[in-house]
């Protein structure tokens, strides 16, 4: 299993449209995820804007190419694009850190 973590900023004057939004996330676009193999997946925004991403995934490369093919995913990068600071959509942002210590 791949523990995937990751970066983003969040736009300040998005933070508060950005927490609403993952309140209430479509259930087509959890099923999507969890159909792609995304597992235990958090988010995690700091007041700044900086949003920590974590997800467990058999083959994270897969798994966003299962994302990349739904017609649910590209609604929602849509959607939530104007949130980020990097110009790209989310998912392409997306670079996975490196992991150099974990406790089991």
């Amino acid at each position: 299993m791949q523990r995937v973590r990751f970066l983003l900023n969040v736009r300040e004057d998005r933070i508060a449209a950005y927490r609403e939004r993952h309140a209430a996330v479509w259930p087509e676009m959890l099923a999507a995820l969890s159909g792609a193999g995304r597992h235990n997946y958090s988010l995690f925004l700091r007041e700044d804007g900086l949003l920590v991403g974590y997800l467990e995934t058999e083959d994270f490369d897969a798994a966003r190419e299962a994302m990349a093919a739904t017609e649910v995913n590209e609604r929602w990068q849509r959607d939530m694009a104007d949130s980020f600071e990097q110009p790209e959509p989310a998912d392409d942002a997306v670079v996975p850190l490196v992991e150099v210590f974990h406790l089991a």
